[in-house]
């Protein structure tokens, strides 16, 4: 595998400042023995300069170090994990500009504490095997990040939306339909789409479609309903409408190669929700709905319904308007998932937009704290039925509050599975002055935590397990202040 250039001359000025300090050398000082100048030396050991083959023999005499060891591109144990992360080509599959980040600005931080970088990504590595955190992982992570630097509201995918509508006479103000889409898939883009082109393949039945770029066909699975098909079709047209050459072919998505597949698969979603969810529309139906003095599960339902079969859909979409509309910047969205018969919930999706709100997703296997909304609502749930329900939640470690609201239904594409979508608000003077239902007596209002193992309530009905977690933290905290009394009793 071919390695760039720029990470070569990093590598080497990596070594040669390792070495040169060993020898207890300033750079001062390794210039006078080399009659190589300061300066050049210094943009040799930052990564920016190569020696020419002489230099190289020159240093290697100076600092006593064989010829083959200093332009070897393996580094001893100590920058061993460092060599890795150059050579992975990491930082080129992460779009750092997106971030605001240059490339350049990383590599004079290395090359400024190479050690201390180096110590920061074993820790990482090992914190990740630890956890069993994949490529997909660290990719779907970056993401969120994105999302939440944005506030999960983009601008230019909205007016894409806009351009397209007007160029392709979709009307917005009128529910989506899948056969409009459809026709413009195949007379636009000449897509050849199967809609049951899966039936022959059982080993996919946990995929709802599959793109084949060759011949620019779409094969479907047979039992999808209205609603699932109107968003395949939609992310489609954004595939190509948008030019996002670099895409999966799968949904739901088998693995991840790159961060542009990642990233051009949200974009490609954002989109579609943007299309089947106009921007207009569901703000004039929220300021409506926001202005009612009482919570209405059902109203709220028949919002879902106006656009899509989809509560995931709708619970999205919001994490868009919510922020930039209404100015609600502290939120989260979650999904669980439940096999009916089970005390297990996975919580297989989130954001937090602003900061980390309480929950998040925990890779320890803790127990999710039983109380909540979004987790209560998945117990008994009818079969094929949309059902909302509205919590007001409160964690008492860092006396925080949150209007959580959450749908749940029947898994569409697994059997006896269920899962919720849930949309979770800080309440503060703000939330309070834009929903008038806030102050209903009749939702209601629970201490919460976030883990049974982290959670400080005493008297939980639901608790599965002990507080083991704090209770380590507690114990730690006692022999902490034993040492100080004695380090205080023996001053």
């Amino acid at each position: 595998m071919k390695i760039e250039e720029e990470y070569i001359r990093l590598i080497f000025g990596l070594k040669l400042k390792q070495l040169r300090t060993e020898k207890n050398l300033s750079l001062f000082g390794l210039s006078k023995l080399t009659e190589i100048s300061k300066s050049y030396l210094n943009e040799i050991e930052k990564g920016k300069k190569y020696p020419k083959t002489d230099k190289i023999a020159l240093l290697s005499k100076v600092l006593d170090v064989p010829y083959d060891n200093m332009v070897s591109l393996k580094l001893d144990k100590n920058l061993a994990p460092l060599g890795e992360i150059l050579q992975s080509k990491i930082l080129k599959e992460i779009p750092l500009d997106l971030f605001g980040i240059q490339e350049s600005h990383l590599i004079d931080i290395i090359s400024n504490a190479p050690l201390k970088v180096n110590a920061f990504i074993s820790t990482l590595i090992e914190i990740a095997q630890n956890y069993n955190l994949s490529r997909e992982s660290f990719f779907l992570a970056a993401l969120r990040s994105y999302q939440e630097a944005h506030n999960n509201y983009f601008e230019d995918i909205e007016q894409s939306v806009a351009q397209f509508s007007k160029a392709y006479q979709i009307n917005l103000e009128a529910k989506i339909k899948s056969i409009d889409l459809e026709e413009i898939l195949i007379e636009e883009f000449d897509y050849n789409i199967v809609s049951n082109g899966l039936s022959d393949y059982p080993k996919l039945n946990e995929l709802r479609c599959v793109f084949i770029p060759k011949s620019k066909t779409l094969l479907l699975r047979d039992d999808m309903d209205e609603s699932q098909k109107t968003f395949i079709y939609a992310k489609e047209i954004a595939y190509n409408y948008l030019n996002l050459t670099e895409r999966l072919y799968t949904f739901p998505w088998i693995k991840f190669d790159t961060f542009d597949h990642v990233l051009n698969n949200f974009l490609a979603s954002y989109f579609a929700g943007a299309l089947i969810i106009p921007k207009k529309s569901i703000e004039s139906q929220l300021k409506t709905f926001f202005s009612l003095k009482k919570w209405n599960a059902a109203l709220f339902n028949k919002m879902i319904l106006q656009f899509t079969d989809s509560p995931e859909t709708y619970y999205q979409r919001l994490t868009n308007i919510l922020p930039k509309v209404f100015n609600f910047k502290n939120l989260f969205f979650l999904r669980f998932t439940n096999r009916e018969g089970e005390n297990r919930f996975k919580l297989s999706k989130e954001l937090h937009i602003t900061q980390q709100q309480p929950p998040t997703a925990n890779e320890t296997h803790e127990h999710y704290c039983r109380r909540w909304v979004s987790i209560n609502i998945l117990n008994n749930l009818p079969k094929n039925q949309l059902i909302t329900d509205i919590q007001i939640s409160q964690y008492p470690e860092n006396d925080s509050k949150y209007l959580v609201i959450s749908s749940a239904t029947s898994d569409p594409f697994k059997d006896n599975c269920n899962r919720s979508i849930n949309i979770g608000l800080l309440i503060s003077p703000h939330l309070s002055s834009k929903l008038n239902f806030l102050n209903d007596k009749k939702i209601k209002n629970k201490k919460v935590g976030v883990t049974c193992e982290r959670c400080p309530i005493a008297d939980c009905e639901v608790r599965l397990c002990e507080a083991t977690e704090l209770q380590k933290t507690a114990a730690n905290d006692i022999i902490a202040q034993a040492v100080n009394k004695i380090m205080s009793d023996y001053s």
